[in-house]
């Protein structure tokens, strides 16, 4: 049997289930124990003609022009596990097992695939046209972890979401299917997910999965069904449940409660995975307000705080949520690859390593400490209420500092 997938969740909330005409995104992305992911920004830029990109593990044909984005990542690779551009586009991945075994030779991660549609798409169908059109150019694959003793691969399913609607985009290979959202509440884990409603898809995929037996072409065509193992994809989201109960309320507290939730399994902490980092995006259908995208850029949000980003021109870069850079001597770049493991703990990171500690050895110090943790988090939220209820337009330089002073201001509070 393939190794399960990291059981990460994705969830997107439209009106009328999320408040004041607000469309809020969240992830928490489960990977290995002890990876770290950093929070990097990358300003929009031009490229000269000819020019190509080094994903993880392949190079590709560069675009002219790529839009700012900002990416919560394993920081051994090049691409995202979640993340945003400029335009309010936002995009997340999931790993997913399907009947067909993923390849194990180099190509496009579905973690890069996030980072390239966020880079070239200005709309999230823009962003899943990009997806496709990579996929079915150079295919996915490759290790997901940094682990040098054995090669872990997957099939991709992503969440891509802007201001008027999302894309459920589930893969197997370069096959794919696509799902349009523009109402209700969605999940998507580590199982596929769609059915039969179907708005885009492989133009080859339905005579691809008869000629391989797995559908007879007369009974209706279900995607999970065709292309996933045994039952796997009945029981997906126990947390959808929890924003459905929100009724008309899904705000951006909302989706972090969610994402808080270790009883429902949407915050994992087990032996194998943990949930390393979490994102929180609220987007208003308004396109006079700015989208604001929280992230922790540390792992346990149970232990974490949210922090605001907005993008504007010359935003601060933070890095104190990056990781060290090992060039070339990265052993994620040599072949053999993983050969070592790095220590790529960032400033945060490790101020985090040192709360928890104290959470375990002090109880009331670590619960004092968390509860100022969480009183900060909530100035920066309704900070950011209040941004999204003025009625004139926010200066940049209001907020062209605003992650970095969050970030600051949290480990000021871990001395």
């Amino acid at each position: 049997r393939m190794a399960a997938a990291p059981p990460s969740y994705c969830f997107v909330a439209f009106p009328p289930c999320s408040k004041d005409g607000l469309v809020v995104f969240g992830k928490n992305s489960a990977r290995p124990r002890d990876e770290v992911q950093e929070v990097v920004y990358f300003p929009a830029a031009e490229h000269d003609p000819g020019s190509k990109v080094e994903c993880t593990y392949i190079e590709i044909e560069q675009v002219p022009k790529t839009h700012a984005v900002v990416l919560s990542r394993p920081s051994w690779l090049w691409g995202a596990e979640m993340g945003a551009n400029e335009h309010g586009v936002c995009v997340a991945n999931e790993a997913v097992v399907t009947r067909e075994p993923a390849s194990e030779s180099e190509a496009l991660l579905g973690m890069d695939l996030v980072r390239l549609g966020l880079e070239r798409g200005a709309t999230a169908k823009e962003a899943l046209d990009v997806i496709v059109a990579l996929l079915e150019e150079h295919g996915q694959g490759g290790n997901y972890y940094e682990d040098g003793s054995s090669c872990h691969t997957f099939q991709s399913a992503f969440l891509i979401v802007d201001r008027n609607e999302a894309w459920i985009l589930e893969t197997s290979g370069k096959y794919w299917a696509a799902e349009k959202i523009t109402e209700g509440v969605k999940c998507i884990c580590n199982q596929l997910s769609l059915t039969t409603k179907i708005d885009a898809e492989h133009p080859e995929l339905r005579n691809y999965v008869k000629s391989q037996g797995w559908w007879n072409g007369d009974s209706d065509f279900n995607f999970s069904e065709v292309f996933s193992l045994a039952d796997d994809h009945l029981a997906c989201c126990s947390g959808r449940e929890s924003l459905e109960k929100q009724g008309g309320d899904v705000s951006a507290q909302a989706m972090i409660d969610v994402l808080r939730d270790k009883d429902s399994g949407v915050c994992v902490d087990s032996e194998s995975f943990l949930t390393t980092a979490s994102i929180v995006s609220v987007l208003p259908q308004d396109p006079s307000f700015p989208c604001i995208h929280y992230f922790t850029g540390t792992p346990d949000p149970s232990r974490s705080i949210f922090k605001p980003f907005i993008f504007v021109d010359d935003v601060k870069l933070v890095p104190k949520v990056q990781s060290p850079s090992f060039g070339n001597d990265d052993p994620a770049k040599k072949i053999p690859r993983f050969q070592e493991k790095p220590d790529r703990r960032h400033e945060l990171y490790k101020a985090h390593e040192w709360a928890r500690s104290l959470l375990e050895s002090d109880q009331d110090k670590g619960q004092k400490l968390m509860r100022i943790m969480l009183d900060l988090e909530k100035q920066g939220l309704e900070a950011m209420e209040d941004i999204l209820s003025r009625t004139e337009i926010l200066d940049p330089a209001e907020v062209v500092d605003l992650f970095y002073d969050c970030v600051d201001t949290e480990l000021k509070f871990f001395k």
